[in-house]
C-alpha cells in the first residue's frame, strides 16, 4: 500500500509526515508526529478523550481520517501551555481540581478553549453544552464547570 503525505500544522509549527489511507488523526498525532495528548479513549467518538481543534473547531481525532487536515491547523492539548506556563483553562484545572483520573481532562481542556474562543463570558449552561461530548468517569463534572467558568471569569478581567 502507498503512503500519502500530508501537510499541515500541528501546534503551530508546520509538519510533514507520510500516513496509510484510512489512517486516522489520533494515530497520525500519537504515533507519526509523537504528541500523546490526545488519548485514546473509546475509538469511537464516544467519549471526547482525543478532541483537537482543526482549524479552531472541535473534532474527535478518532473519527477524523488524517488526509482532511491537509493544509490546515491541528491544536492538541500539548499547544495550549506556552513554555513551562499553563494556559489558563490549564491552571483553572488544577486550581479547582478538574483533572481527577485523567482520563477526560485532554478532551475537556479542547473543548473549553473552543467554547472560551467563541464565547469568552460563557453561562453555566453554555459550559455544560460544549463539554457534553466528553465523558467523565470519576462524574467529576462540577469541578470541571467550576473550572472552566473561572478560566472565563479571569479571562474576563484581565
Amino acid at each position: 500500500m502507498s503512503k500519502t503525505p500530508l501537510q499541515f500544522r500541528h501546534n503551530g509549527r508546520d509538519v510533514a509526515i507520510f500516513v496509510d489511507g484510512g489512517t486516522n488523526l489520533l494515530v497520525a498525532l500519537r504515533e507519526l508526529i509523537g504528541d500523546m495528548t490526545p488519548k485514546f479513549g473509546c475509538g469511537q467518538g464516544g467519549c471526547g478523550t482525543c478532541s483537537v481543534l482543526i482549524d479552531g473547531e472541535l473534532h474527535l481525532s478518532c473519527l477524523t481520517l488524517a488526509e482532511t487536515v491537509a493544509g490546515r491547523s491541528v491544536e492538541t492539548l500539548d499547544g495550549l501551555k506556552q513554555g513551562p506556563n499553563l494556559h489558563p483553562l490549564q491552571r483553572a484545572f488544577a486550581d479547582n481540581f478538574a483533572a481527577q483520573c485523567g482520563y477526560c481532562t485532554p478532551g475537556m481542556l479542547m473543548a473549553a478553549k473552543a467554547l472560551l474562543d467563541r464565547n469568552p463570558s460563557p453561562s453555566r449552561a453554555d459550559v455544560i453544552e460544549a463539554i457534553s461530548g466528553n465523558i467523565c468517569r470519576c462524574t467529576g463534572y462540577e469541578p470541571i464547570i467550576n473550572a472552566i467558568l473561572a478560566a472565563a471569569g479571569g479571562r474576563a478581567s484581565a
